[in-house]
């Protein structure tokens, strides 16, 4: 049996955030892998500190999107759930 390209997509999501993760635990701060929709739109969830953070967007923006756009061509945006 192989892997379905979702299944590919998500495994390959899941290595850029464990890549990212450890410098945003640094801070007190966490977030968990929500979805990924058909669109390349990935859902993550903040936990920790991160949540209430004023850093958190930009954290969301330039640390988490853009390391998934350019590692995951797949990937069109990032968003964090409320």
């Amino acid at each position: 049996m192989t892997d379905s390209p979702s299944e590919s997509l998500q495994s390959r999501v899941e290595a850029v955030l464990d890549r990212i993760r450890p410098a945003v635990q640094e801070d007190g701060g966490d977030f968990e892998l929500l979805e990924i929709s058909e669109e390349g739109v990935v859902m993550i969830r903040f936990l920790g500190a991160c949540i209430g953070c004023p850093s958190s967007e930009m954290t969301l923006r330039e640390g988490i999107a853009r390391n998934l756009r350019s590692m995951v061509p797949e990937v069109t945006n990032v968003i964090a759930a409320e």
